[in-house]
């Protein structure tokens, strides 16, 4: 594939004229899905596309166009000659664009990840072993994802990744289910196995008559899953340039006022340890990390060439949206079977959902709790919580109201599957929390 890409980048740039230049981008995938209902394999197939997209530059005019391959070569190449000669015929009627940002210094590359991925029947016997007896519902996505780029200027770079990704659900009744997820680069029985457990112990204390509380402040344990539901509103404009220079960060307490959040927290863009290629759509080659946070305190920006170009800073390899796509937590010092214990009475929350900003200058926050949520008597899970309504602000779950957080984390990859898989990622840990807001 990356030699097939490589050929038809050559021919594509051959086409180029005078002072034109020419930027293209290659996205594909080749992965296997199972669909899972009541512990039965319900669709069940395989993908395989490639894309390519091909921008045509000439001064401050641009345009972009994308095309499906069809693994044809000629057929490819002719397809690739007749859009650029289609955007040439378009770009002078466009205007200038100010902010057009693009790599020009020639650096190539490739990374291309081992294939250390289980036989598909071998993942998906797993799957079914660990449903037999429950009523078992989910989704398996498993395979090799890549991306590529080349220019007229000389560069080249390739990536490649090989994941899976099991998310399922262990369902008792209503509203009533143990969600849970196991993905990775490599698959390994006794760690899925604990994942299984675990959710089955949870799915036995949902048969228990459900329990309502009243609203007020509580010690809480967001496990994994629930701290991503939270952080994902924080990378919503929390860290992008753009969103910092127009004042419209959701962080912007931090970077006027000066506020904090507790010490243990450590936030990276780690691009070297998640599933994202190593470069960007305009030929910008990424770091392999960007810290966000450092102990507590904002660090740094993520810049894409676009506000590199607007503000006059140099990028940082960030995406369009500026947002993290290999979002890294640091660890803390909290056992995670110390956590019932050190939770003592309090709620332990899985997942929530149907978060959204109630008061973004301040990055409050307000969401609902899903699935299994528990509540807990002297470091015992006693009973199911009926669903609840929380509003938050990050600076008191991980600022002054955060106890510590997990040593062991979860690596969580995007579940999206629209049109086709996502690379975005997040590796991180629980958290113990005081005093966390419920409101209804």
């Amino acid at each position: 594939m990356q030699q097939t890409f490589h050929e038809l980048a050559d021919a594509l740039v051959g086409a180029v004229r005078g002072d034109e230049v020419l930027l293209l981008n290659f996205s594909g995938e080749d992965s296997d899905f199972a669909r899972l209902n009541h512990s039965a394999i319900r669709q069940a197939g395989s993908v395989a596309q490639r894309y390519l997209s091909v921008e045509l530059i000439d001064g401050r005019r641009h345009l972009t166009s994308t095309y499906t391959l069809s693994g044809e070569p000629e057929a490819d190449r002719d397809r690739g000659r007749a859009m650029v000669a289609e955007l040439r015929q378009k770009l002078p009627h466009l205007p200038e664009d100010p902010h057009l940002l693009y790599a020009t210094d020639v650096q190539s590359g490739e990374s291309t990840g081992e294939n250390r991925l289980p036989d598909r029947a071998e993942a998906i016997s797993a799957a079914l072993a660990a449903g037999g007896g429950r009523d078992m519902v989910g989704l398996l996505a498993m395979g090799g994802i890549h991306a590529g780029f080349a220019n007229s200027l000389g560069q080249r770079n390739w990536f490649s990744a090989h994941t899976f990704d099991l998310s399922w659900s262990f369902y008792h009744a209503a509203d009533k289910a143990v969600k849970t997820s196991y993905a990775g680069f490599e698959w390994d029985q006794a760690a899925f196995d604990r994942k299984v457990d675990a959710a089955a112990e949870q799915l036995e204390i949902l048969r228990r008559p459900a329990k309502t509380i009243e609203p007020g402040e509580y010690r809480v344990y967001l496990a994994p899953a629930a701290m991503w539901e939270l952080l994902e509103m924080l990378c919503w404009g929390g860290f992008g340039l753009k969103a910092h220079r127009t004042k419209s960060t959701c962080l912007l307490r931090m970077v006027e006022d000066g506020a904090t959040l507790a010490r243990s927290v450590t936030m990276r863009e780690n691009t070297a340890g998640g599933m994202t290629a190593n470069f960007g759509a305009k030929g910008f080659v990424k770091p392999d990390e960007v810290t966000l946070i450092e102990s507590g305190r904002f660090a740094n920006c993520l810049v894409s060439p676009r506000s590199a170009k607007e503000y006059g800073v140099e990028p940082n390899g960030a995406c369009g949206g500026e947002w993290p796509e290999s979002m890294d937590v640091a660890a803390g010092e909290v056992a995670a079977a110390d956590v019932p214990g050190r939770l003592d009475t309090g709620i332990y929350v899985n997942q929530l959902w149907y978060l959204n900003f109630s008061d973004r200058p301040a990055c409050r926050i307000t969401g609902m709790t899903r699935f299994a949520t528990f509540w807990v008597e002297g470091g015992r899970i006693v009973a199911p919580l009926n669903v609840m309504r929380f509003d938050e602000t990050a600076y008191r779950v991980l600022g002054e109201n955060l106890i510590g957080l997990t040593a062991e984390r979860d690596f969580i990859p995007s579940s999206q599957t629209y049109g086709s898989r996502t690379t975005e990622s997040c590796r991180l840990p629980g958290a113990l929390v005081e005093g966390f807001r419920f409101t209804l």
